[in-house]
């Protein structure tokens, strides 16, 4: 995710840092090769023509310009939606830590409700390692117990391991007097809610958008713009490189965009900063808890939040 002001219009025409042409640039410096050669040799291979105009161009660029939109809805409600998953996540472990600090019978400095609020910590790192399949060996071992910690590496699917933790500090609470029925009920909703978190998260990063709908985008935008030379060069002449460039910029910028967006918990610039939320969780809970907090890293205005 990119931390950056609001500029002006001006600026934000020379912005590189976020921005998708480092990524486009190599290919539009092709493009611009091959129109300057159509140009040049006035659209023909080999001293044969090659029959095209713009019209079809116009016809065939207003199709493509629709699948692109259709395309970058899809990737953005998927960017969204594990946005609203990880914001639902925040508000859910800050509930679990409010009440285990204020609604168990236990002390809210004692080692249970600290130990609570640590493995709500935990759960938070390990989702994240799951979802960018990260190790999270270095988390697990300064938040839980040398055990604990070792069974959880050694599963499969952690964050349920942990859930699975959790259940069991509930169960120790309500057999030794520490919660009533009501309570363990109010938990157990929270707990169930972190539950339809990670399977959410799951169906995201499991179900991506149907190849073939990237095949298909990825191979038209190219075809369309290392055509498009041929259909200018006749009615625009010398202004062809120019004009195909911009256009073809348009097309690619905004296929690379979308194939960074549809996958949001990957590390690619404009994916959501999973690494920036699980800390603000964590400082969260660890202030809730009169622990210690963590010194991270401050994000400069401009720079990369991962």
């Amino acid at each position: 995710m990119i931390i950056r002001p609001r500029y002006n219009w001006f600026r934000m025409l020379f912005v590189w840092q976020g921005s998708v042409l480092p990524q486009v640039l190599p290919r539009l410096l092709i493009l611009f090769a091959l129109s300057l050669g159509v140009t040049y040799f006035h659209g023909t291979i080999f001293q044969h023509r090659v029959p095209l105009t713009a019209a079809p161009f116009t016809l065939f660029g207003v199709a493509l310009a629709i699948f692109l939109g259709f395309y970058n809805n899809v990737s953005y409600d998927r960017y969204w939606e594990g946005r609203k998953l990880w914001g639902a996540l925040l508000n859910d472990t800050r509930s679990l830590a409010r009440q285990a600090l204020t609604m168990s019978g236990y002390p809210a400095t004692s080692a249970p409700v600290t130990h609570f609020v640590r493995l709500l910590i935990a759960f938070t790192h390990t989702l994240r390692h799951q979802l960018r399949h990260t190790d999270p060996a270095a988390d697990l071992q300064r938040l839980l117990p040398p055990e604990q910690a070792y069974t959880v590496q050694q599963a499969h699917f952690r964050p349920m391991l942990l859930l699975r933790e959790m259940g069991r500090w509930l169960q120790e609470a309500r057999e030794t007097g520490h919660l009533d029925s009501n309570t363990q009920l109010a938990f157990d909703r929270n707990l169930n809610q972190l539950s339809d978190i990670v399977g959410g998260c799951e169906r995201l990063a499991s179900t991506p958008v149907p190849y073939t709908y990237s095949v298909l985008l990825h191979r038209t935008v190219y075809l369309y713009c290392f055509l498009l030379p041929f259909g200018l060069v006749e009615s625009i002449s010398w202004a062809t490189p120019l004009i195909v460039v911009f256009i073809g910029y348009t097309f690619m910028a905004l296929d690379a965009i979308i194939g960074e967006i549809e996958e949001p918990f990957g590390t690619e610039p404009n994916d959501l900063a999973l690494n920036a939320m699980s800390q603000m969780i964590e400082t969260t809970l660890l202030e809730m808890a009169d622990q210690p907090t963590p010194t991270w890293p401050i994000a400069r205005t401009g720079y990369v939040v991962d």
